[in-house]
């Protein structure tokens, strides 16, 4: 057994603990090493989507001890940055198991450091934390989730004063003051009850006001409000204020998949409540059959996320992915801007390098700045913030299901990304077409850009070096074509180099550094290698392109880009 694991496993032995966690750890002491390593060979850090992990005992698990533990560093450093104003941050819950109790443990730990606490009284959507923050005046929020990861996991995303997560310098700092904690007696776990408040319904007021202040077609959802939708929070948030807020837009025909909608963290009915996943979207198409729907919509445990079904040209449901649902989202809301007049060259939006490059080419259709950002929607809320003031944020998204609309969130936006679909699919309904319809007239415009992801778990310890070495294999041995498609360019986003293969040409590029490759092929096609920042996982992204003349090509023409696509898939594994 590594002497280091074992001497971070008897500190917490000997630390002030309760007696349940002591005995997990003498358990874990006397067996052979394996689930000992697993639980104490590192400790939790910042990813691009805050603190995550499996619950359980030890410093590489999510408990009361390490949540307490980035809380006191994070209250430390707000105080250092602070230091002479009175701190306020707000904490909001999702529905996993644990989350209500971490919450108070979060809670008590801020106002044991004299932070004044705002809390939800129960569990509300992450969009909703983030808008929060801001309308509070808070320095900082807290939200506990682990999004769509599955039931054995929870997690801790920090907000900073902008309502969005925390970006350098501010996560490198929190993480400094977080490593400075050695030990579980550092932490002030005695609450002072006068410095917690507890919020009203009048912020669920105030941000449903928000998201019904979007409405782009008021008169066409007037005369489409009996479109049929079905709707599931796969077990989470999204029920509190998803089906209010299409009300409030003129929906009146929502038809909630029941068995998914009591907010549940073991997630019954799913392996993953992740609407990516075909398995956690088949209630919602069985239901959808069975009523006729025209739209299915779906969202994460935290309400951050949304995917979609629709019916096909066949009449057959078929669910969109990340890609095509935001360049759907781009293409209605500028279409709409552009309908209204208010277009004047001072709008932007946002996307991120992974992402279809036929947001781009939409936007510059409609002569709109269209800004590129590094995964995590912490960088695309970056941009809003160095924005702010001088030109005006329509939309912007990702492709793993995550957008947003306007900047009253700074983050991803399930609530009012729903209500915008289901005004998208009225909108398309209005014109005698179907969203797969708007779909085609979409990439006869702009081009036919498909996309495939890729995503490869390696667990433990020894699944997170398989990774490493894996992308220093990439790196250090580029490969010169894929599938017969030449590889033109290669991005590093470690060494914030571009080089063109052919000439050996190197440039520097604007960016944050970040674990990411990308190769550009002369056909067209991108391709991008990325570990992820909150799983154990490592991401291959797929990314061709092709012209579609008329909407009659369209199943010839997707027949030919997916063969492109899975010739990429086999020569990149």
């Amino acid at each position: 057994m590594d002497a280091t694991i074992r001497s971070k496993a008897e500190a917490w032995l000997n630390s002030n603990i309760d007696q349940t966690t002591k005995t997990d750890i003498e358990k874990m002491l006397a067996g052979d090493g394996k689930e000992l390593t697993e639980a104490f060979y590192k400790d939790l850090e910042f990813g691009t989507g805050g603190l995550r992990g499996i619950m359980g005992t030890g410093t590489n698990r999510v408990n009361k001890y390490t949540i307490g533990m980035a809380t006191q560093g994070l209250a430390n450093y707000l105080i250092k940055t602070y230091p002479n104003e009175q701190i306020k941050i707000v904490i909001a819950h999702d529905s996993r198991n644990k989350s209500k109790e971490l919450t108070d443990v979060t809670a008590s730990v801020f106002s044991a450091n004299g932070i004044e606490v705002y809390k939800f009284p129960e569990l509300r959507p992450t969009p909703q934390l983030s808008f929060a923050v801001r309308e509070l005046g808070c320095h900082s929020g807290i939200m506990l989730t682990a999004s769509h990861n599955p039931k054995e996991y929870n997690g801790y995303k920090a907000y900073w004063n902008d309502g969005a997560q925390m970006v350098a310098p501010h996560d490198t700092n929190t993480i400094d003051e977080v490593s400075k904690i050695t030990s579980i007696n550092e932490v002030k776990f005695e609450k002072n009850e006068s410095l917690i408040h507890t919020l009203g319904e009048d912020m669920d007021e105030k941000f449903l006001n928000k998201v019904v202040g979007l409405q782009l077609s008021k008169d066409v959802v007037a005369r489409q409000k009996d479109l049929k939708i079905v709707y599931s929070p796969l077990h989470g948030t999204g029920i509190t204020l998803t089906p209010e807020a299409l009300k409030r837009f003129g929906f009146e025909n929502v038809i909630v998949v029941e068995e998914q909608a009591k907010p549940d963290g073991n997630f019954p009915t799913v392996v993953y409540p992740n609407p990516e996943e075909q398995e956690a979207m088949k209630l919602s198409l069985l239901k959808a059959v069975e009523v006729d729907a025209d739209l299915i919509m779906a969202q994460d445990p935290d309400a951050d996320r949304v995917g979609i079904g629709v019916k096909n040209l066949k009449g057959e449901f078929v669910l969109l992915n990340g890609n095509q649902t935001g360049s759907l989202l781009i293409y209605y809301l500028l279409e709409r801007w552009k309908a209204a007049g208010k277009l004047d060259g001072k709008q932007y939006i946002v996307k991120t390098i992974v992402t279809t490059e036929l947001i781009k080419a939409i936007a510059d259709a409609y002569d709109v700045r269209c800004y590129d950002t590094l995964t995590g929607f912490k960088h695309i809320a970056a941009v809003i913030k160095e924005q702010e003031g001088k030109t005006k944020f329509i939309g912007g998204g990702e492709e793993s299901y995550g957008y947003l609309i306007d900047d009253f969130v700074r983050d991803k936006d399930a609530i009012g990304a729903a209500a915008m679909i289901a005004e998208m699919a009225a909108y398309a309904k209005d014109q005698g077409k179907s969203v797969y319809e708007l779909m085609i007239d979409m990439y006869v415009k702009f081009g036919y850009y498909k996309e495939k992801l890729i995503s490869v778990t390696k667990q433990g310890k020894a699944g997170a070096e398989e990774i490493v070495a894996m992308m220093k294999q990439m790196r250090q041995d580029t490969p010169s074509e894929f599938a017969g498609e030449k590889v033109a360019t290669l991005i590093d986003y470690q060494s914030l180099e571009r080089k063109e293969l052919s000439s050996g040409k190197v440039e520097r590029i604007d960016y944050p550094k970040s674990n990411v490759l990308q190769f550009l092929t002369e056909a067209g096609s991108k391709i991008s290698a990325r570990p992820s920042g909150t799983e154990p996982k490592i991401k291959f992204y797929i990314s061709v392109q092709g012209k579609l003349d008329n909407a009659g090509d369209f199943e010839a023409v997707s027949q030919k880009l997916d063969q492109r696509i899975e010739a990429l898939a086999n020569a990149f594994s």
